[in-house]
């Protein structure tokens, strides 16, 4: 490592707003993210990203950067856009959001390591509640305002001008602007964290890269991120010297071939630009002249994104012969050949075949990997929340909803907040007739989307029919159901005392 010793002083926590109430303000603004019609929860490309994340955090607590008492205050959640423009933010109470652009454009888990690790060290080294103490005059709710303003800015001018207007644009701007101190901060200790997670060193350098082609291109608007977080030369160059010595400045890094990160930015550029015409635009890609100008690796992201959009399009034929190129391209990675299984998953419950999905589900790809260098957990793990709810989705298809029950509520005991899985628990228990059960699923996601409103009401409806006594009520689901009635009816009260 060059200078990767020679670090910036701390800047110190210098904030008066305590966590829990930094907290707070940031359930706020996730509450409306959450009903922002380009919210998505994709569970391939989450799983993907949460397999980065996870490991960046248990890095940040191990260097001691994530101290206990953030670590139990905040949210640590990711909330994924379905925006084509390049951007990543840290919001208060440690929400993240993370665009299906910016996943698009990065070409290795080590690129989006970086940006993630940036943005953790952000929230970490407590810059975003620094920020927030300088608007101590600001009322909480209407400091989320102005934040929620900025974010639909970044998307649509107009809108934006319902959220902030005049001085208050400056003023909410300067909530997603960190100073050039605050940048270098990030960058320091965020490289520092990703480091220690096992990534490589040059996935910053490499999309410090990405960024400086994106600012001489003058930047029109497809790279936010740019705005929010000013790349200077100072943090080029200190990036630069942190890298292993002999990375060449401002060129292309020589980082492993990614089959899998390949895969899942077509994903990601398939769901955020899900116009037909963009949909068909991808089986011109397969041609075999075209498609053989291009890498391996970016052969095997061309045909996953055009099997995507077959599917999308309906055309099964085509989506399952690009199917099995696909298959046969990626046959010898083995995480990128359990996303081609996934896929295939997706193609065949798409046909109402939820037998034939389970069977492709059982299918072992191959364990080795074709360059032969071990992979983190993330690609060598046999069960996920991708899978878990394919293999879902395919029992509830097939008339086998009652296996799909307890692998979701032991998933549920450990992600108590995950609204997609009590979505399906609550579709599981309703192919059983179990209404009850099928109700409280239902005000848990409101719950998990922090609508407390909406939840209350499903646990009253709930409670109404347990007294009724509805088939397959059993006073064990009555008596859960008014604990968490209670509950719910506190935090509505919290809420509104806040408002």
């Amino acid at each position: 490592m060059g200078n990767a010793n020679t670090a910036l002083p701390n800047l110190g926590d210098g904030s008066d707003m305590a966590p829990s109430a930094e907290r707070r303000l940031g359930d706020r603004i996730a509450r409306e993210l959450y009903r922002d019609p380009d919210y998505v929860d994709d569970p391939v490309i989450m799983d993907y990203v949460q397999g980065i994340w996870q490991p960046l955090l248990a890095a940040a607590r191990l260097r001691g950067e994530l101290p206990p008492e953030l670590d139990e205050a905040y949210a640590w959640e990711i909330l994924l856009g379905r925006d084509r423009t390049v951007n990543a933010f840290a919001l208060p109470g440690a929400y993240l959001g993370l665009h299906l652009g910016l996943v698009a454009v990065v070409t290795s888990h080590d690129e989006l390591a970086s940006v993630l690790a940036h943005e953790l060290s952000h929230v970490t080294q407590r810059h975003i509640s620094r920020i927030m103490t300088r608007q101590a005059g600001q009322a909480p709710w209407l400091m989320g305002a102005m934040i929620l303003g900025v974010l639909a800015a970044s998307k649509s001018p107009a809108a934006a001008n319902a959220a902030i207007v005049g001085g208050q644009a400056v003023a909410a701007q300067s909530q997603l602007n960190f100073s050039r101190d605050m940048e270098r901060e990030a960058d320091r200790v965020g490289f520092g964290v990703m480091t220690q997670a096992g990534f490589e060193p040059q996935g910053f350098v490499s999309m410090f890269d990405k960024l400086q082609q994106a600012s001489r291109l003058n930047d029109t608007g497809g790279f936010p991120y740019l705005r929010s977080h000013p790349l200077t030369t100072e943090r080029m160059a200190d990036m630069q010297t942190r890298a292993p010595q002999g990375t060449a400045p401002s060129t292309a890094v020589a980082l492993a071939p990614d089959l899998e990160q390949a895969m899942v930015a077509a994903r990601a550029r398939v769901l955020a630009n899900a116009a037909v015409d963009d949909l068909r635009n991808w089986a011109v890609q397969t041609d075999g002249v075209l498609l053989a100008r291009l890498s391996p690796t970016q052969q095997a992201g061309t045909l996953y994104g055009a099997t995507l959009a077959a599917l999308k399009l309906r055309d099964f034929d085509q989506a399952k012969t690009l199917w099995k190129r696909l298959s046969d391209q990626v046959r010898t990675d083995a995480a990128a050949s359990r996303l081609a299984r996934w896929l295939g998953a997706e193609l065949v419950l798409a046909q109402g075949d939820g037998t034939g999905a389970l069977r492709l589900l059982a299918e072992k790809g191959l364990a080795q990997e074709s360059n032969g260098k071990p992979r983190t957990d993330r690609a060598n793990q046999t069960s996920s929340r991708a899978e878990l709810f394919l293999r879902v989705r395919a029992h509830l298809q097939a008339g086998l909803a009652a296996q799909s029950t307890q692998p979701l509520q032991s998933w549920l005991t450990d992600h108590p907040r995950d609204a997609q899985a009590w979505q399906l628990l609550s579709s599981a228990y309703t192919a059983q007739g179990r209404t009850l059960g099928a109700i409280r699923a239902e005000a848990e996601v409101y719950v998990a989307h922090l609508d407390y409103a909406a939840a209350l009401t499903r646990f009253k409806a709930a409670q109404e029919m347990a007294r009724k006594g509805v088939p397959g009520a059993d006073h064990i689901e009555a008596s859960i159901v008014d604990t968490r009635a209670r509950q719910v009816e506190l935090l509505l009260r919290e809420q509104a005392v806040e408002r």
